[in-house]
Order: C-alpha cells, then sequence, then structure tokens
C-alpha cells in the first residue's frame, strides 16, 4: 500500500522572504489593475512580516494596521508609504507600455 502524501495549503506570505520577492510579488499584481487584489497581495505582505512588527516599525497602531489592510480596508496613502517604507519599498509610477 502506497503511503498518503501530506498537503498544507499554500500560503503566499511563506515566500516572501527577500525584498525582491515582495518587489516582483506587487509589481505583479499592479499589472493586473485590480485594487482589491492589491489589497490582498499588502495583505500577504504585511502578513509575511507580521502586522505586530510593521506596525510598530511604521509608528501606527495595530489595529489601524488591520483595519486598513482588512477585506473592507482603504488604507490612506501617508499609510500605505509608511508601511511600505517599513518594508523597504517605495511607490514608483512609470508610464503605461501602449499596446502594438
Amino acid at each position: 500500500m502506497m503511503a498518503r502524501a501530506t498537503t498544507r495549503p499554500f500560503n503566499v506570505a511563506d515566500h516572501l522572504n527577500t525584498a525582491e520577492e515582495v518587489a516582483a510579488y506587487l509589481d505583479a499584481v499592479l499589472e493586473e489593475g485590480d485594487d482589491k487584489l492589491l489589497l490582498v497581495a499588502l495583505r500577504h505582505v504585511v502578513k509575511s512580516r507580521g502586522f505586530d512588527n510593521v506596525a510598530q516599525e511604521a509608528g501606527l497602531r495595530r489595529e489601524t494596521l488591520y483595519q486598513a489592510f482588512s477585506e473592507a480596508g482603504n488604507p490612506r496613502l501617508s499609510t500605505l508609504s509608511r508601511v511600505l517604507g517599513q518594508l523597504g519599498m517605495r511607490l514608483s509610477v512609470t508610464p503605461r507600455m501602449k499596446d502594438a
């Protein structure tokens, strides 16, 4: 009899170990152009670093961070900038590529 394979649910937060991985993940999500998906991705990144740690390092209350990145959240630009800064990221704007 064959042994059963054990599996566990995939958790993207377990795979966001470097600043480069985080940047690539967020960049890929931004390409989709879906605000809700971006909020989910940001929540994954914050979760990977620990909500308590990110809140403390960004100078935010933990409750504020949870609320901003909840499913119904809508983080202010100042909150987003502080969190991204704490994660070693920054916002950047580039021109859209025109379809050829």
